[in-house]
């Protein structure tokens, strides 16, 4: 039985599921990457508002048009190195490809990739502070990006086992609409044409529910099942992101609709009003000559 120390020291060594990995930058022990959260969430909450209070909005016009560009592309790279490992496997395979040296770099790999570009899209709240765009730093916003840099760093070190892999790619794909949805809406010129912005958190809102079903049928069919906290990680954040990006898309789009409907029909109901009090008037003249002619 290990005693007290031999525990402790355990615990403290922070080893891995795959060696190489525990030799990766930010992938030896958590405190580089609890850090980098905790900074973020410390400028983006209170010290990015404080050094902002007695500045103008920065533009970044073309620094978020070229941040944007680049997220395209990574996105564009893992849905990629993803589809060469799914495409000969399937969506749910039988084994977790760990077993081989050769499966198991490659997926490793696209998890670490996965990983940085969770830590690089801090920026999106970022641009918004130093652009005093603070409506927009949210509960979901904040949330989501942290949440991620958090489990895929914990999953990248202690279970990074294939069904992770359909997480990374569906919410890869779905980056590279979005983000090119954001570097398009930087020009004025070219924002009415992006009509289609609605879609997007539809589109955001299928990929939790996709998660969801991969996760149950990986449960069900699949060898490689899946530890209780991955399980739990998943179904309940799936679930909770369902919740909050349903929220955000009712009051974001519903609620405008609803207020265009209201509008228009309050619109209609003036202007009947209107023709209305006109044919009252009208028709009170014409009996008043009427009267006064057979006065006459």
């Amino acid at each position: 039985m290990m005693s007290v120390t031999e525990k402790s020291e355990l615990f403290w060594d922070f080893k891995g599921c795959v060696d190489t990995v525990d030799n990766w930058p930010l992938m030896s022990s958590p405190f580089p990457m609890l850090t980098f959260t905790a900074s973020y969430l410390l400028f983006v909450l209170k010290y990015g508002r404080v050094y902002m209070k007695n500045r103008e909005p920065y533009s970044l016009k073309n620094v978020i048009v070229l941040y944007n560009i680049l997220q395209v592309i990574a996105s564009a790279y893992l849905v990629y190195l993803a589809m060469t490992l799914s495409w000969p496997h399937g969506w749910v395979a039988k084994t977790c490809l760990l077993e081989k040296e050769d499966t198991r770099d490659k997926l490793t790999v696209v998890l670490y990739y996965y990983f940085l570009a969770k830590m690089s899209e801090v920026f999106d709240t970022i641009f918004f502070v130093l652009r005093k765009k603070y409506n927009q730093v949210s509960f979901l916003h904040v949330y989501h990006h942290t949440l991620m840099i958090v489990t895929s760093w914990i999953f990248l070190k202690y279970e990074p086992i294939y069904p992770s892999l359909f997480i990374r790619n569906i919410n890869s794909f779905v980056h590279i609409i979005m983000y090119t949805y954001y570097a398009l809406a930087s020009f004025p010129s070219l924002r009415k044409y992006l009509w289609w912005k609605k879609y997007i958190t539809t589109l955001q809102l299928v990929q939790f529910v996709l998660v969801f079903i991969h996760f149950a049928l990986t449960y069900a069919i699949s060898e490689c099942t899946p530890s209780f906290l991955l399980g739990l990680t998943v179904f309940g954040n799936s679930s909770f992101f369902v919740y909050l990006f349903g929220q955000f898309y009712w009051k974001t789009y519903k609620n405008r609709e609803n207020k265009k409907y209201i509008k228009k029909e309050n619109e209609n109901s003036n202007n009947e009003t209107y023709y209305l009090k006109n044919n009252n008037n009208i028709n009170t003249t014409n009996a008043r000559r009427k009267n006064i002619m057979k006065a006459r």
